[in-house]
């Protein structure tokens, strides 16, 4: 499997964010960095869960405690989203057989 990274002082540049703020992400187990040719780097995978990363600290200023929280809870709402949506399946399997 092929691995496609990006460097963090890229997207530092592109977001407009610090090193440190990634520097704490890593900390906090939010985000996975690679050194890759002696950079330190993100795997692009990872892209979508960092914006929402990003959003959320700056939108709505929250700091990597809250962002660890939001996101849990983002996660859960997902969950539950999922296993309505399967229920709701088996219900209609069971009101079709009637």
């Amino acid at each position: 499997m092929k691995r496609n990274f990006i460097q963090i002082d890229e997207l530092c540049r592109h977001y407009k964010v610090e090193l440190a703020f990634f520097d704490r992400l890593r900390e906090e187990g939010l985000i996975e960095t690679y050194v890759y040719e002696e950079t330190i780097c993100l795997d692009q995978e990872q892209i979508s869960n960092l914006e929402k990363m990003i959003h959320l600290h700056q939108d709505l200023h929250l700091n990597i405690e809250g962002i660890d929280v939001a996101l849990n809870l983002l996660n859960k709402v997902e969950k539950l989203h999922q296993e309505l949506r399967s229920v709701k399946n088996r219900l209609r399997l069971y009101e079709t057989e009637e």
